[in-house]
């Protein structure tokens, strides 16, 4: 175990620091990050599209849910050129970054609204469904005005006016950028929609199997228990969930039959909302409630200021007050990354007991149980949670009592010493 730790500190706890702060990587969780309000506003709404079904007189929720959550996709091609401008220092080829990005994203995406005759705002290509490909050109438009942004036609002496100059200068990456995608999309007739959704479809259907559910949620611990943060995976995941969960929504609203066959378990709102990461990653409210009854007075000090974020999903002051690089608390939330997720596949796939969620509620720091309510409208998925509670306190109780042990014997110490 103490090789373990060390390799981890030494060699790969640094590696994953600098992929961290690689500034693409940097650039996609920037622009995740930003698109989070709509993703909210887009949780509230598909929420009060339940009234719809009460009280049908009212005006259709699911119109600001096109106009928030169906928008995602646009708002990503946008945000991924003008961040990453911002971050080489390009801040005059921000806007025209954003701007070409989004052009091709409407390239890229137009031949398939003309396939599915839906021209307007409503495919899916806007919103979740094509958060990949808004990646794709977002990254690709980055990479032309990187290469050119410090590109003039001018000399530094010019006498035309900077304002002037740089639109000549902006021509040549938005020339290159426009015309790559048409040329590609509608004269050589290349399908990048259906190319990059290839490519990326085999994780998102990983992730809605049972090992990949597993597998990615042990990832989540694992990092997390070296400091490292979880937004790391968000880049690479998020689209995917998002796409999932939008799938459990259009099924349910087309009127098909929603069953735990053809639903996506695997989904933020399932994570986070419904059943999961009670507390934050890796189910850490129960923990806090350990180490606030704790004999030991600095870890039932520490129990006690995690208590309120905790109750809110915010476990940054437990996880590195107690467990970051503390190799009895790694343990326990390795193994809660491991045992929960199948706990809750099992008893929403395989015995379906408690309901798999499918309204958009991305608001992750509603406190459990209220968020399992609104999210799934069902006391089996109480009753669920409740499990998931019990086993992690099962699973956190033996190593939390050794490390409250030694840490009782280091408090006696310093007292003695005194």
């Amino acid at each position: 175990m103490k090789a373990l730790i060390k390799w981890m500190e030494t060699s790969f706890a640094p590696k994953m620091d600098i992929a961290n702060n690689n500034i693409w990587v940097l650039t996609l969780k920037d622009s995740i990050l930003q698109i989070l309000p709509f993703i909210f506003l887009g949780s509230i709404f598909c929420v009060l599209a339940i009234l719809n079904e009460y009280f049908p007189n009212l005006p259709s929720f699911w119109t600001p849910f096109g106009w928030t959550m169906g928008m995602l996709s646009v708002l990503i091609s946008f945000l991924i050129p003008f961040n990453l401008m911002e971050k080489k220092k390009l801040r005059k080829q921000r806007l025209i970054a954003g701007m070409s990005g989004l052009i091709l994203f409407f390239i890229v995406i137009t031949p398939q609204l003309v396939t599915d005759q839906v021209v307007g705002f409503d495919h899916a290509a806007f919103g979740a469904g094509g958060m990949f490909i808004a990646i794709v050109c977002g990254i690709f438009t980055g990479i032309v005005m990187n290469i050119f942004g410090k590109f003039s036609f001018f000399k530094e002496n010019s006498v035309l006016p900077d304002f002037v100059r740089a639109w000549f200068d902006s021509m040549v990456p938005i020339f290159i950028v426009i015309c790559t995608g048409w040329i590609v999309v509608q004269i050589m007739n290349v399908d990048i929609y259906h190319i990059v959704l290839a490519v990326f479809q085999p994780l998102a259907g990983f992730l809605q199997t049972p090992y990949g559910f597993v597998i990615w949620m042990f990832i989540e611990c694992f990092i997390y228990s070296m400091g490292i943060s979880t937004w790391i995976t968000e880049p690479v995941v998020k689209p995917a969930l998002l796409a999932a969960i939008t799938a459990n929504v259009a099924l349910v609203a087309s009127g098909s039959l929603a069953s735990a066959a053809n639903l996506n378990v695997v989904t933020a709102e399932t994570i986070y909302s419904a059943y999961l990461w009670i507390g934050g990653v890796g189910c850490t409210l129960p923990l806090v409630i350990m180490m606030i009854i704790s004999k030991c007075k600095s870890i039932s000090a520490l129990g006690k200021a995690c208590l309120v974020p905790g109750i809110f999903n915010i476990n940054e002051p437990v996880v590195f007050g107690a467990i970051a690089w503390n190799p009895i608390m790694m343990v326990p939330m390795w193994l809660q990354g491991i045992i929960l997720p199948i706990l809750v596949w099992v008893f929403t796939k395989v015995i379906t007991i408690a309901p798999i969620p499918t309204v958009v509620f991305d608001l992750w720091f509603c406190p459990f149980p209220i968020s399992t309510w609104i999210t799934t409208r069902s006391i089996a998925a109480l009753i669920l949670l409740a499990a998931t509670v019990t086993v992690s306190t099962l699973i956190w109780y033996p190593f939390f009592k050794a490390y409250e042990k030694q840490s009782i014997e280091k408090e006696a110490l310093a007292e003695n010493s005194n």
